[in-house]
């Protein structure tokens, strides 16, 4: 199945600078505009260049003109190009987009693609390119879906994982059924179990070449992941995730081979980032539980540096996605520094982020960028880049 392919839209774009004191540097992708654009997702592709994508349209899921968009950057992100279409399923919001490039060095674009205007009805779709460093969008050769089956055992996975949380669910009536029986009832449906996976965060890559997709649910509020031990040809799920309400799932491998998931948190309070891990190749998940890192229910990501140690973006508070930090863990995940400062603007939302690093150590960040007050408003993808000194340096 061959997908259509896109023109790039008529607009030309030049980075907005702005620099924070000291430390990153960068700007709007493009300028500022009244249309919704989020969840962004960034690599870099083995000419050099940066790529980027996010959703842009009316809305959200119930906005039938969400498309995923792109553009891309061949000076390390001072200036980007014309915005253009990546992927576009006419009447249907198209969200959550993640690029990814395999062991072949072709270029994968994962995303869900909402049905019914639900999330828990999403499909699970990608594209892939062999050819994309030209000007405008890749020249995708090959699309599909992915139906995951989670299998029989998935109410007994939800069962387990939320017990050995002690999970109290308080009053119950034959009209109010308890939190945790409607999600087992519902996992005992083959086609709700079967759909709704949603992408967010990158995909992570064993040193057996197994590849890691993240995804989550909205419908059963727990994560899992998209296994492939054939570069891509095909794909099983993992174990289930379970938690109270991890989602967003972003992995990190320990150098003894432990992985490690820092989830949103989709549950209630304390807001926290959660944390479960994995020893063996992620086919099996701890239960989620709660770190002491604050998390108002965002997204958030964690990747491991080229020298060993992590790091970590998320908007560290409870409530509200004002400010946006990033912080170093020189112990694979066992303690954190304290985080520097992207943003801090009451007048602001900041969120969504994506973070990697560049053969030549800088670090680059994209994030959804909202801005009310009377100097300025409206919303744009914002990218900077900083090295990991700058972190170090901080007090």
């Amino acid at each position: 199945m061959i997908c259509k392919i896109f023109l790039p839209l008529l607009l030309l774009v030049i980075a907005i600078p702005t620099a924070l004191a000291d430390g990153p540097q960068g700007g709007l992708i493009f300028p500022l505009q009244d249309k919704h654009n989020h969840s962004s997702c960034i690599i870099a592709c083995p000419n050099g260049d940066l790529l980027v994508c996010w959703y842009h349209g009316s809305g959200e899921r119930n906005a039938n003109d969400v498309q995923i968009q792109g553009s891309r950057s061949r000076d390390g992100g001072k200036t980007w190009s014309s915005v253009f279409v990546m992927a576009d399923s006419q009447d249907l919001p198209d969200c959550n987009p993640v690029l990814f490039i395999d062991a072949n060095k072709r270029l994968w674009l994962f995303w869900a693609q909402v049905v019914a205007n639900r999330w828990e009805h999403s499909l699970l779709k990608y594209v892939r390119a062999e050819e994309y460093t030209a000007e405008g969008p890749p020249k995708w050769t090959w699309q599909d879906v992915i139906v995951l089956k989670p299998g029989d055992t998935l109410p007994q996975q939800i069962e387990a994982g939320l017990d050995s949380l002690g999970f109290n669910q308080g009053y119950w009536a034959e009209y109010a059924l308890a939190y945790g029986s409607m999600l087992v009832e519902a996992a005992r449906d083959p086609h709700k179990r079967q759909k709704g996976w949603m992408t967010r965060n990158h995909v992570t890559v064993l040193p057996s070449g197994r590849i890691l997709l993240p995804l989550y649910s909205d419908g059963f509020n727990i994560s899992l992941t998209a296994i492939s031990d054939d570069l891509g040809d095909t794909w099983k799920a993992s174990g289930a995730m379970i938690g109270l309400g991890p989602i967003q799932p972003s992995i990190v491998r320990r150098k003894g081979g432990q992985l490690v998931a820092y989830y949103r948190d989709g549950g209630g309070p304390p807001q926290r980032v959660q944390m479960s891990t994995s020893d063996d190749d992620g086919s099996s998940w701890s239960t989620a539980v709660d770190t002491d890192i604050p998390n108002p229910s965002g997204s958030m990501e964690v990747v491991r540096l080229a020298d060993g140690d992590w790091i970590m973006i998320n908007n560290d508070t409870e409530k509200g996605r004002h400010r946006l930090g990033v912080a170093l863990s020189m112990d694979e995940g066992k303690t954190w520094t304290a985080p520097r400062h992207l943003e801090r603007d009451a007048n602001g939302s900041f969120s969504y982020p994506s973070i990697i690093q560049t053969a030549d150590g800088k670090i680059h960040a994209t994030y959804s960028y909202v801005v009310h007050d009377k100097a300025k408003s409206g919303e744009s993808i914002k990218h900077v880049v900083f090295d990991k000194a700058w972190i170090s340096r901080g007090k």
